[in-house]
């Protein structure tokens, strides 16, 4: 059986959209959740017009906490969590479900391109370098050769996957405190730390609008990833890590405030570390007990991905400043 969860603040159209989607599918799914941070523009009703049962939040809880909601609610041992901004072709679930099935993995995700840029890739996988930035592989770029191999992941864009709801009880759920952004990467390192691996399909095609609520640099949007990146460096990294890539972990995120000022986002960045570094001892009392060899040996596989991938397709400037600063890997 599986459950479909929505989370949804306002964007009626996009939702309309992404429940059309959802019931043209081959697998069709068997519980439709749609969970409201207090939408104002009528997308609770236009989803119960469509036969969701919609879970009313109260307020913009955030994305993490809707889907822990709707995770709560849910009676389906598959749970396909799906931004109300993603179209999914028709075989998008049906094509994860075997791929999952078939390799024994605890969830699947597929490849995402942008809606209406032609070919572009809004993303594929998650990795994390060692200063505590993400990659959303293929981010931006055409769709090539090098975005066409299934492999083996640790950590899947909740944009549009599916998971076996067993995961979620020995992984945890989505952390609240990241509120939205980054939520999916910290789940993935719990459950890299667990080895509970999920797979990429890239048959599996998906469009996603993309930060539609606020946009992709929104001062909010900045001020979140922001401060998450910090916790995710309180959240997983043991101490001596911390102190031995402290140096990458400084690289890295000033090169990120560097993207921020390119784009008018400085405030928000700032306002975003500093809310990470005041709230730092906090998110470090949910420490994930992560070994420190394990995160090592997964780091090093994550920056030789990217490096690999910017290398075919080529660098962006983020990137090649960030592996010119650090030595070019996790040693």
């Amino acid at each position: 059986m599986i459950s479909a969860i929505v989370p949804v603040w306002n964007g009626r159209d996009l939702l309309v959209r992404l429940l059309d989607s959802l019931a043209a599918q081959t697998q069709p799914v068997d519980e439709l959740l749609v969970v409201d941070n207090g939408s104002a523009d009528g997308a609770p009703e236009a989803a119960r017009d469509r036969g969701a049962r919609v879970i009313p939040m109260g307020h913009n809880a955030g994305f993490a906490a809707a889907v822990n909601r709707g995770i709560e609610e849910s009676r389906g041992d598959w749970l396909a969590v799906l931004n109300s901004d993603v179209v999914i072709a028709p075989d998008y679930l049906a094509r994860l479900l075997d791929a999952a099935q078939a390799g024994g993995a605890w969830f699947a995700t597929g490849k995402i391109l942008e809606f209406g840029k032609n070919g572009r890739i809004d993303g594929t996988f998650d990795v994390i370098c060692r200063g505590g930035t993400a990659w959303r592989v293929g981010s931006g770029r055409t769709d090539a050769a090098a975005f066409s191999l299934s492999r083996q992941i640790w950590s899947p864009p909740f944009t549009a996957v599916l998971l076996r709801t067993e995961v979620f009880r020995r992984a945890g759920m989505l952390e609240n405190r990241f509120e939205s952004y980054l939520e999916d990467v910290d789940f993935g390192l719990r459950c890299a730390a667990r080895e509970l691996a999920g797979v990429y399909v890239p048959a599996a095609i998906a469009w996603h609008q993309g930060s539609a609520t606020l946009g992709r640099w929104h001062a909010e949007t900045v001020r979140r990833i922001a401060r998450n990146q910090i916790f995710l460096l309180a959240r997983h990294y043991p101490a001596p890590l911390l102190r031995r890539w402290f140096w990458a972990m400084a690289a890295a995120q000033i090169l990120w405030g560097g993207l921020a000022l390119r784009h008018g986002a400085a405030g928000g960045w700032l306002h975003g570390v500093f809310q990470g570094l005041r709230g730092f001892s906090a998110a470090r009392a949910s420490y994930a007990q992560f070994d420190a060899g394990a995160l090592h040996k997964l780091l090093r596989s994550n920056e030789r991905i990217i490096r690999d991938i910017q290398t075919s397709t080529g660098f962006d400037w983020y990137w090649k400043l960030y592996f010119l600063l650090t030595g070019g890997g996790a040693k």
